[in-house]
């Protein structure tokens, strides 16, 4: 019935009930009405409720985007790879909503001088952390093996 507020009259008129009946129902409490001055008012949803209609349908929440990503670097040493790791997680745990926090996995494998990270979560929050790695191993600045010098 939405937002709509009815006189007791109308809500007789709408039910096929006398107008007793319906002052009756809100005496008793069956009925919930808002007094105005001599008058009763009766909300749309409130005569529903009456009348066993279901509420209207709250609207639903939009599921949070999650998106998984996986990146590989190649010729990193073991010292760079625990660098690059504490940065990455430190970024990820400073990083967005706390209600929806990234998770953020590294793996590094010796034999071939590869990190793996892992990030899973919100699209925006990924998006950032990417640019970050990004931004660091472009640079230059030492953390793959073949640049670090005496490591």
């Amino acid at each position: 019935m939405g937002n709509e507020m009815y006189s007791v009259e109308q809500v007789a008129d709408r039910l096929g009930l006398h107008v007793r009946t319906v002052r009756g129902y809100i005496r008793a409490g069956r009925l919930r009405a808002v007094r105005i001055g001599k008058q009763y008012r009766i909300a749309g949803a409130d005569l529903d409720v009456l009348t066993g209609q279901p509420p209207p349908a709250a609207p639903t929440r939009v599921a949070p985007v999650e998106v998984s990503s996986i990146v590989q670097v190649d010729g990193v040493d073991q010292s760079g790879a625990d660098r690059l790791g504490t940065l990455v997680l430190a970024a990820a745990n400073n990083a967005g909503d706390p209600a929806h926090p990234l998770r953020v996995q590294t793996v590094h494998d010796r034999e071939r001088n590869r990190m793996k990270i892992v990030i899973l979560g919100g699209a925006a929050e990924t998006a950032e952390l990417l640019r970050l790695v990004d931004a660091v191993l472009a640079d230059g600045n030492g953390l793959l093996a073949g640049e670090v010098d005496g490591a």
